[in-house]
C-alpha cells in the first residue's frame, strides 16, 4: 500500500447525505483536479466490466480549453467526485453567528497526495472539464467540488448514471437564448448566435417573407409558425462560411459584422423563393417539403450560388427571381416526383442524406440551366 507523501488542505463545508454518507463543498485549483482524482474509465477484463467513465473526448476537451483561455471567463460549473476514506476532516473552531442554518459545518479538508499512480479520489461527474482544466493556462483557475465519501464503485456508477441521464436542454430552447447573451461563449455556441439573431430579425420584421412564419422554443402553440428555426438556423450558418457563402461578403474586419446587411440579403432571396413557389409557401411540412427542414436547408445552400452570381448582376433582385423561376417547373415540393432524385414529393425526408441530395440536385438544376444558350 502506497503511502501519502503529503496533504491538500482546503477549506470545505461537511454535510451527511443518504446513509451517513459525508459529503464536502470546496474550491481547487484546476491543476490540482488531476493530482488527487483518477478516472475510472469503462473496460472490461476477462470477466468483469470495470470503471463507468467514457473514453476522452479530444474535440470537447479542446473546446473546453480554448473557452478558458479566451480571457476573464465564468466557469462554475461543479466537478464531482468520489472521496476514498484517507480523506479527514478538521471542524474550525469560533462562535457561531446568531441565525445561521445549519446545513453543514465548516472546516479544513485533508486530501493525501499519492505518488504516481494512486489518488484519494475518483471523477465521478466533469471528466472533460477536469482535463481541460489541467490544460489551461491558468493553472490557478478556482473549480467548485462536490465530493461524497465513498469507495464502492457500484455507488459511483449509480451517480454518473443519475448525473447525466439528465435531459439536455432543447437545442432550439439554447438558440433562442443566445442572442439575449452577450459573455464570452465556447465556439460551438457562438456560431449560432448570429444565425439566431438573424432567425429572430426574420421571424419578427413584417416585411420578411418568414413573418411569424418561424417556430420557436419561447411560441405558446397557437402561433401558425411552420418553419423549424433549427433548419432555418443550420442553412444561415452555411451562408456565413466562406468564401462562397451568400453572407460571409458582409463579415466586416475581426468578429464584427452587418447584421443588417445580412437580414436584407436573407429577405431578398427568401421573398423571391415565397413569391415564386407560392403554392408551397406558408403550409405545413406535411403538406410543403418547401417548408420541410430539407426544403429549407436545400434551399439556403442553393442560396448561396444564385447570390453569387446575383451580386454581379445590375438587378441582383431580378437575377435571383429568374433563376427560380428556371428551376421552378422541375420542382415538386407539394406534388409529383423529384425527377433524378427517383422521390415523390412527400418521400423527402430531414436526412442528412435527404438534405444533401436535394441540396446537390437544386444547384444542379440551376447550373445547367444558367448556362447561356448557344
Amino acid at each position: 500500500m502506497k503511502s501519502a507523501k503529503d496533504n491538500l488542505m482546503v477549506r470545505a463545508v461537511k454535510t451527511q447525505q443518504g446513509d451517513r454518507i459525508d459529503v464536502y463543498a470546496f474550491f481547487l485549483h484546476g491543476s490540482d483536479l488531476t493530482r488527487i482524482a483518477n478516472i475510472s474509465r469503462i473496460h472490461r477484463d476477462e470477466k468483469d466490466l470495470k470503471g463507468f467513465q467514457r473514453k476522452e473526448i479530444k474535440n470537447h476537451v479542446k473546446a473546453i480549453v480554448e473557452f478558458l483561455d479566451s480571457g476573464p471567463v465564468l466557469f462554475p460549473n461543479a466537478i464531482t467526485l468520489a472521496l476514498s476514506s484517507d480523506v479527514t476532516f478538521d471542524v474550525s473552531r469560533g462562535p457561531k453567528p446568531k441565525g445561521l442554518s445549519e446545513v453543514g459545518v465548516s472546516g479544513t479538508l485533508n486530501i493525501p497526495l499519492f505518488e504516481d499512480g494512486k489518488r484519494a479520489a475518483w471523477i465521478v461527474d466533469g471528466q472533460q472539464r477536469s482535463l481541460a482544466l489541467a490544460k489551461a493556462k491558468d493553472s490557478r483557475f478556482p473549480v467548485p467540488v462536490v465530493g461524497f465519501v465513498s469507495q464502492d464503485v457500484q455507488v459511483h456508477r449509480e451517480q454518473f448514471i443519475l448525473v447525466n441521464k439528465v435531459k439536455a436542454l432543447d437545442v432550439r430552447l439554447i438558440n433562442e437564448l443566445l442572442p439575449e447573451v452577450g459573455s464570452l461563449l465556447p465556439k460551438d455556441l457562438a456560431a449560432n448566435r448570429l444565425p439566431s439573431e438573424l432567425c429572430n430579425l426574420l421571424n419578427r420584421q413584417q416585411k420578411s417573407p418568414f413573418y411569424r412564419l418561424i417556430r420557436r422554443a419561447s411560441d405558446s402553440g397557437d402561433e401558425q409558425s411552420v418553419v423549424n428555426d433549427t433548419a432555418l438556423i443550420d442553412a444561415i450558418k452555411q451562408n456565413l462560411k466562406g468564401p462562397h457563402g451568400a453572407l460571409n461578403q458582409y463579415k466586416l474586419s475581426g468578429e464584427a459584422y452587418d447584421p443588417d446587411a445580412m437580414y436584407e440579403a436573407l429577405a431578398l432571396y427568401w421573398t423571391a423563393v415565397r413569391d415564386v413557389f407560392q403554392e408551397a409557401w406558408g403550409k405545413q411540412p406535411t403538406e410543403s417539403r418547401l417548408m420541410h427542414s430539407a426544403g429549407i436547408k436545400a434551399m439556403g445552400a442553393l442560396m448561396d450560388q444564385v447570390m453569387l452570381r446575383a451580386d454581379s448582376s445590375a438587378t441582383p433582385e431580378a437575377e435571383v427571381r429568374e433563376a427560380l423561376h428556371r428551376i421552378a417547373p422541375l420542382c415538386a415540393w407539394t406534388e409529383g416526383t423529384w425527377e433524378g432524385l427517383g422521390l415523390q414529393w412527400n418521400e423527402v425526408q430531414g436526412t442528412p442524406q435527404h438534405n444533401r441530395l436535394l441540396a446537390e440536385h437544386l444547384m444542379q438544376l440551376d447550373r445547367k440551366l444558367s448556362r447561356p444558350t448557344r
